[in-house]
């Protein structure tokens, strides 16, 4: 028939073709793309290899300006007890006050001490008298001749002169005693602190050496930071130091003081016959020792409070690099 267009390849040869000579008349546009697997792979690549940059980096800052978070801020204490005996009369401070040096802290009865002082100045007054007349009878003694008084005579008023000069002396240092006790019935702040821990109440009796006042010396803060023995070779006195306190976000300026030259090695307390008690056991992993770093605070930003106590973050920067403007990072 005149419609129909035989088609001259065999049945058996458009078989042997496969799927592409189904799709031979399809065109270029429906033939398949292959998937693009190469983006991936170099976007992972990339990504190992800035943290490979980064983490090399982080390794050099950190063994160049050793850091730690295992640090703690410090202060003397100065410990007050009464040096005599009392009731307490007077106490004119509060906990966590801050008195100057000087300020009157407490204030023990100072009756008894006065009636020394009096009984003191009478005693000195007589002893006084009795070795002025024993000076005079021993130098009268002295320009008589011998007929009318023996030298053994004239010996014996200059030693009772002698005795009376001394009892005077005696007199004399006992009524210092006296006023210096008087004197110490009022308690004064020896430096520039805080009172802490008050627990001394008005009416309180203050025996002699027992601790009534703590105060927290003011003019003394610094930080310790406990650093790995590993990072001890890059750190010398007088390097710059970061201090970056826990509640704050301003940074504290400072430089290194010293270096602890000892810590508490447990292998070295002896036994009852004093040998060493040296542990058996001896693992391969060991960790490093934590030695004090003392660091001087120079510049305190205001608003910043010290607290004897408070955790810190500290960084030493080599000398002559520029300190951080931010804090220190956080310490493993």
């Amino acid at each position: 028939m005149s419609g129909v267009k035989l088609d001259p390849k065999p049945a058996a040869a458009r078989e042997d073709a496969g799927p592409a000579a189904d799709l031979e008349g399809a065109g270029p546009a429906a033939a398949p793309r292959p998937r693009m697997r190469i983006f991936p792979v170099l976007a992972t690549l990339g990504m190992v290899c800035v943290a490979a940059v980064l983490g090399w980096q982080s390794w050099l800052v950190y063994m160049g300006a050793p850091w730690t978070r295992d640090a703690a801020v410090r202060a003397y204490v100065v410990t007050i007890a009464p040096e005599v005996a009392g009731r307490i009369t007077a106490l004119p401070v509060r906990d966590n006050q801050l008195v100057r040096k000087g300020d009157l802290l407490m204030e023990i009865d100072p009756t008894n001490y006065a009636i020394g002082v009096r009984l003191s100045e009478a005693a000195v007054a007589q002893a006084k008298a009795v070795a002025e007349n024993a000076q005079a009878e021993s130098e009268r003694r002295q320009m008589l001749d011998l007929l009318a008084v023996t030298v053994e005579e004239k010996q014996s008023y200059a030693s009772r002169a002698e005795s009376a000069q001394a009892s005077y002396q005696q007199a004399l240092a006992n009524l210092d005693n006296a006023r210096v006790n008087l004197e110490r019935t009022q308690i004064r702040s020896p430096v520039n602190g805080y009172v802490t821990n008050l627990l001394a109440q008005l009416g309180d009796y203050a025996n002699v050496g027992q601790i009534k006042i703590s105060l927290v010396d003011a003019d003394s803060f610094w930080v310790d930071g406990y650093f790995e023995e590993t990072n001890l070779e890059a750190i010398r006195d007088g390097d710059p130091a970061t201090v970056k306190l826990m509640g704050y976000s301003q940074l504290v300026r400072g430089h290194v003081d010293s270096i602890s030259r000892g810590i508490n090695v447990p292998n070295a307390q002896p036994n009852a016959y004093g040998l060493a008690s040296v542990n058996p056991i001896f693992t391969f992993v060991r960790l490093a020792q934590r030695i004090p770093v003392r660091i001087h605070l120079d510049d305190v930003p205001e608003g910043v409070r010290l607290v004897a106590g408070i955790t810190a973050t500290v960084q030493i920067n080599p000398k002559g690099a520029p300190a951080p403007s931010q804090a220190a990072p956080a310490s493993p």
